[in-house]
């Protein structure tokens, strides 16, 4: 079953639960699924998707700290609840030590020697780790490897 299906059958499972919160995070990952086929007139693929949930990940999570550093914990709160709905649907997420490795092993495939490389072994592990790793952590990764 394709992603963008199961999104779908889980619409319909939280509306005859009556899971109003769930339903309202679905909803409304699948309007930005939407408006990205409309802009692109594409059909998005699994990997785009995860794209798009990746996104909408961080923004909540952005939101989040700002609402904790303004002491909104019930603005806080309700982020938090919709980046746990939308991170059912990413992939398992890739411990630090399985990012040092594909960092490690995408220097070694390009033949990374400095800085100058990053962009080569950057567009290498970005296409390895979409959705799976932190695309921040990895480039910190990446340059700390690099510079050392």
């Amino acid at each position: 079953m394709s992603l963008k299906n199961h999104i779908n059958e889980d619409m319909k499972t939280a509306m005859r639960a009556k899971d109003s919160a769930r339903l309202s995070v679905i909803r409304m990952l699948l309007a930005a699924m939407k408006q990205v086929e409309v802009d692109e007139r594409i059909e998005l693929d699994d990997a785009r998707i995860i794209t798009v949930i990746t996104k909408m990940v961080k923004q909540r999570q952005d939101s989040e700290r700002i609402y904790r550093e303004a002491h909104r914990a019930d603005m806080a709160d309700k982020e938090a609840a919709e980046i746990t709905v939308l991170q059912a649907y990413l992939p398992q997420q890739m411990s630090a030590d399985e990012v040092q490795a594909a960092v490690t092993k995408a220097i070694a495939a390009v033949g990374a020697s400095g800085m100058a490389d990053m962009g080569k072994v950057m567009a290498v592990l970005k296409t390895e780790l979409a959705g799976r790793a932190d695309m921040g952590m990895v480039s910190r990764l990446l340059k700390a490897a690099l510079a050392g």
